[in-house]
């Protein structure tokens, strides 16, 4: 769902604000894109559904059910299966939640970003700090166990003392799933604008490490696990969703600009493509009421390209890349003659950055921290 009542001065995603939104068209289009995707997958049975943006809690719960329905009539859809919309605090009163789960959806993820209300506003963002508690609150009575909310970090005059404030906060109200991103400064948005004026200065890289830092310690001292970079759950509640994107796994993506990862069996493929939907959504539904989906992008991703991606994405997680994960994209090749021989992984293992055994590769702890800087020499040894 691309749109938004309004753009939040950090963002550039695919997303638009318009005067009024044809809503039927544009739900007969997803409907229509899901099944063609689906049946050129051949995929069989979906154990995860991701309803994102834009803004997906401004669509209405019919539009969500139709594309369940569509979903369930192309594949299997179990009852077990994740299905999570995102939603802000805006919109999402306990009688729209209660449409939504009447829908299908079983799992809510709230972007609050911050409780501090001049944080908000100098994000762009339409809620208050007092609004975000209550639609957490009134999401937890509908999906208990089962409420996600986003925060943002390193944000322009931030503290690290204001920051240990607001995840005290935090922990007061949540529920069992928390993602904390970095403030990136993105091209062309308002605040990059701001700091490059420089009316605004981001924290030093210290301080955001050590903000960082800060946040694990709390949660985990909570009784959360760290099961990914930005991510954090306790009693189990991982999101089954991202974890097929670190995973690797077959995903398809339905609507503008979305992407997917799989086989188009049903055009006689044998290889992994990745694709791009169109951007903007009026062409969008034009490709797909004349051919059936909107797809403006496919590439073939060679071999080596499928395991730069495992790699790249597996070592986000604490479980990083299992070996039967790995043979299944390297049959030939195993973790351990690639990683396991003299070079740059053997290096960082003696460091203390990163584990081999026989679960698979993955980063300590303070390798999860500096991932970023490890991974171009791994990428290299995995190319050579």
């Amino acid at each position: 769902w691309p749109y938004c009542r309004k753009r939040c001065s950090y963002c550039n995603f695919n997303t638009y604000v318009v005067p009024a939104v044809d809503e039927a068209a544009v739900r007969m289009c997803l409907v229509q894109e899901a099944r063609t995707l689906l049946h050129l997958s051949q995929v069989q049975s979906i154990t995860s559904v991701f309803f994102g943006g834009g803004t997906p809690s401004l669509a209405s719960p019919h539009t969500v059910a139709a594309v369940l329905e569509a979903v369930a009539g192309a594949a299997h859809l179990p009852t077990s299966a994740e299905v999570t919309l995102e939603a802000n605090p805006r919109s999402t009163d306990t009688a729209r939640l209660a449409g939504f789960r009447a829908a299908g959806v079983n799992c809510l993820s709230i972007g609050v970003q911050s409780l501090d209300d001049a944080e908000l506003r100098l994000l762009g963002r339409e809620h208050t700090a007092a609004e975000a508690r209550k639609a957490v609150e009134a999401a937890r009575g509908l999906f208990p166990g089962r409420t996600s909310i986003d925060l943002l970090f390193g944000l322009p005059g931030q503290s690290l003392d204001s920051w240990a404030q607001g995840l005290e906060a935090v922990l007061g109200f949540c529920d069992d799933h928390i993602s904390l991103y970095q403030l990136t400064l993105e091209r062309g948005t308002v605040l990059a604008a701001q700091v490059r004026a420089g009316t605004l200065s981001l924290p030093p890289q210290d301080l955001l490490a050590d903000m960082y830092q800060t946040a694990r310690a709390v949660l985990v001292a909570a009784g959360f696990r760290h099961y990914e970079v930005s991510n954090f759950a306790r009693k189990g509640a991982l999101s089954n969703h991202n974890l097929s994107y670190w995973r690797a796994d077959q995903y398809i993506g339905v609507g503008p600009g979305a992407h997917g990862r799989f086989v188009p069996r049903g055009e006689g493929g044998c290889r992994r493509e990745a694709r791009v939907q169109t951007l903007e959504p009026v062409t969008w539904m034009r490709e797909v009421q004349s051919q059936g989906h909107g797809t403006r992008n496919r590439v073939v991703l060679s071999p080596l390209e499928q395991l730069e991606e495992l790699l790249t994405l597996g070592l986000r997680t604490d479980e990083g890349v299992t070996h039967e994960r790995w043979g299944h994209f390297s049959p030939q090749l195993s973790l351990q003659a690639v990683f396991g021989v003299p070079g740059e992984a053997q290096a960082l293992q003696e460091q203390g950055w990163l584990l081999l055994d026989g679960s698979g590769l993955r980063c300590t702890w303070a390798g999860l921290a500096v991932l970023d800087s490890l991974l171009p020499g791994l990428l290299c040894q995995l190319q050579q």
